[in-house]
């Protein structure tokens, strides 16, 4: 595993009040390489088109960065992204 990952993704439904843990392969951390990255594909794999900004549908997405705990000022050490 890539340092800055733990490796395990939490899905969580507030509607259904489910959650469950996704635990992608090395190869998807390297492919969506950032938390900019990884919610991207998660808004594209989840988000329906022009579902309306305020529905129990859409999607928000926190995702870290690989550089999470690194003491640099100027970098975002995290994304947050929503539909």
């Amino acid at each position: 595993m890539s340092y800055g990952y733990d490796g395990k993704i939490l899905h969580v439904d507030l509607t259904s009040l489910r959650v469950r843990v996704e635990e992608p392969d090395e190869l998807f951390y390297r492919t969506y390489l950032g938390g900019g990255g990884i919610a991207a594909y998660y808004l594209l794999k989840h988000l329906r088109p022009r579902v309306d900004p305020l529905s129990p549908e859409n999607v928000l997405v926190f995702a870290s960065s690989v550089i999470s705990g690194f003491p640099l000022a100027w970098m975002p050490h995290y994304t947050i992204a929503a539909g």
